[in-house]
């Protein structure tokens, strides 16, 4: 699957690119292709071109601030947090994918059902894997 995605941070000085490195990653991983732009206080780096996103078979926003979504129009979108890229990038991937073969082109894919079911799936993990937080990301980078 050919995907894209925008990740975008208020101060997007380090976890947008965390958030986009970490899409790449597991993207890589279940052998999927995407290109990741990155809004930040630096401007917009790798800014995706209007062939990229016509070539993309789904959309992935991983943003806590307002990213401009027309450009997306007719795509099938996922819309998570930075966060959920960072922590679980395999979620939202594979969320984008479902999207994508169910057909979805209404912008975004977390309709009411899937964002509930979201919300109640993150109150019971209370963050999901620990294995793919920040702190043990970190742990096993500098041990």
């Amino acid at each position: 699957m050919n995907l894209v995605a925008v990740t975008s941070c208020p101060t997007g000085i380090a976890h947008s690119q965390m958030a986009a490195e970490n899409l790449e990653q597991t993207a890589d991983r279940l052998g999927h292709d995407i290109k990741v732009e990155v809004q930040g206080a630096m401007g917009t780096e790798n800014e995706l071109t209007a062939d990229e996103i016509d070539d993309a078979d789904a959309v992935i926003i991983a943003a806590d601030t307002s990213v401009k979504r027309d450009r997306f129009q007719g795509k099938p979108l996922m819309k998570g947090t930075v966060k959920d890229a960072v922590n679980d990038a395999e979620h939202l991937i594979q969320e984008a994918s479902a999207a994508e073969s169910d057909g979805q082109t209404d912008g975004e894919a977390t309709d009411g059902d899937t964002r509930s079911s979201r919300q109640n799936a993150s109150t019971r993990s209370r963050g999901g894997d620990r294995s793919k937080g920040l702190f043990a990301r970190l742990k096993r980078l500098f041990s």
